[in-house]
């Protein structure tokens, strides 16, 4: 159960933040949001607030901002349908039904002759005095179809009126703050947990090792190496490693003495190499400071997107197996692991799941964002945009892909976890 309520808090926030990106930007250029969605499926709860849908559904498993204009949502009235509609004090149309269930004291109806909700704002038709009338219909009036009610979209407020940019900033704006909520996720962490401080400080010393033979105890400080400086862990452990059987002169710090100890690295094998080891586990320091934590999620930001950027790079060049990959069940299970280690180390697996999200949809791959980008540049270069219909099918290819991705990659995760 808390692992369920780990997964769903912590996928939740990240999706919410994704979508949170398109939102902004996309009312920013003046787009109509029809829906703002955490998750697929049947709607859990629901509420709108202005012109905006916003609901919980069911799978948790994505989420989506439904813009006006993307999914040929525009009403046509053809002619000859009957309408009831309802005017307001300037002559003009706030309400319309389609249906004609619903009723007003001053509903009138009208049989349409002509009509344009997207443009020129009118409808034309015959009243049921059958005269001729037109009306002008406001921008901000409500659609009735069947008992569900949604504002019109003039053509202004639709995402295919907008310029490239605009449209390209409302896509990417959704990795973008995934990026920018694992910065804060980090700097958070900085704050309360505190920033390490990587110093080259020995946390245990492990038995039966060279350390413990030289007299190597918890808690020393190694300050110098053969003579030269040591400032960092890091610097400490590559030195070592690149010594396997080679002697060495340690200069240590322990209760505000320095003194010398001599040892030699293990030979071990890591991965295609040989590397020395002296037998010491590490755990930097941590301090708390605010500059330093705004440095340190910057930092970290930056480098676990090279570090995903890596291994995205090692998948194509046949480095890394698509066995290797999780999908939703993998992730389930490791945040059920990582949940048991703490808060800090939830938070800290959520700052990475987030720009790993970032990273995937900005692949300009069909039917992700990086993928719509794509088309964006097309139409840019090209001056003019792709056909719908052509760029439909390739997202609807890509969507098929994806889902046949999923399937592959869950059943590897089943089968990794409980077969």
């Amino acid at each position: 159960m808390e692992t369920a309520i780990a997964f769903i808090i912590i996928f939740g926030s990240i999706v919410f933040f994704h979508e949170l990106g398109h939102f902004i930007f996309a009312k920013k250029a003046g787009i109509m949001v029809r829906e703002f969605a955490i998750g697929f499926g049947p709607k859990v709860f629901g509420m709108t607030k202005g012109e905006t849908l916003y609901t919980i559904r069911l799978l948790p498993l994505g989420g989506y901002v439904r813009m006006a204009g993307e999914d040929l949502d525009s009403t046509e009235l053809q002619p000859g349908y009957r309408l009831g509609i309802r005017v307001n004090d300037a002559n003009e149309i706030d309400y319309i039904v389609l249906n004609q269930n619903k009723q007003f004291p001053d509903m009138l109806f009208l049989e349409v002759e002509k009509s344009d909700l997207m443009k020129e704002m009118f409808i034309e038709g015959y009243d049921e005095e059958e005269r001729l009338v037109r009306y002008k219909v406001a921008r901000n009036t409500i659609l009735n179809v069947n008992g569900q009610e949604s504002f019109i979209a003039p053509y202004d407020r639709q995402f295919g009126s907008k310029t490239v940019g605009q449209r390209s900033m409302a896509i990417v704006a959704g990795p973008l703050f995934n990026f920018i909520f694992s910065f804060f996720i980090f700097l958070a962490l900085g704050l309360f947990q505190g920033v390490p401080t990587y110093e080259p400080v020995i946390t245990t010393v492990l038995p039966d090792s060279p350390a413990q033979s030289a007299g190597m105890k918890d808690g020393d400080l190694v300050t110098k190496i053969n003579g030269n400086p040591v400032v960092s862990w890091q610097e400490l452990s590559d030195t070592i490693k690149a010594n396997p059987n080679e002697k060495m002169d340690f200069t240590i710090e322990r209760n505000g003495e320095t003194f010398d100890v001599a040892m030699t690295p293990n030979e071990v094998v890591a991965g295609k190499e040989k590397v020395g080891q002296i037998g010491v586990q590490y755990t930097s320091p941590l301090e708390k400071n605010a500059l330093k934590a705004v440095v340190f999620g910057g930092q970290q930001t930056y480098e676990w997107t090279k570090n995903i950027f890596t291994m995205l790079g090692n998948l194509i060049t046949g480095q890394f197996s698509i066995d290797d990959l999780s999908g939703p069940v993998g992730i389930y299970q490791a945040t059920g692991v990582v949940a048991q280690a703490g808060v800090f180390n939830l938070m800290h697996w959520a700052a990475i799941l987030s720009i790993n999200l970032g990273i995937m949809n900005l692949l300009p791959l069909p039917a992700l964002d990086g993928g719509r980008l794509l088309f964006f540049f097309f139409e840019a270069v090209r001056g003019k945009p792709i056909d719908k219909q052509k760029e439909g099918m390739v997202h609807f290819v890509g969507i098929m892909l994806l889902m046949g991705l999923m399937v592959v990659v869950t059943w590897n995760d089943i089968q990794r976890f409980f077969f």
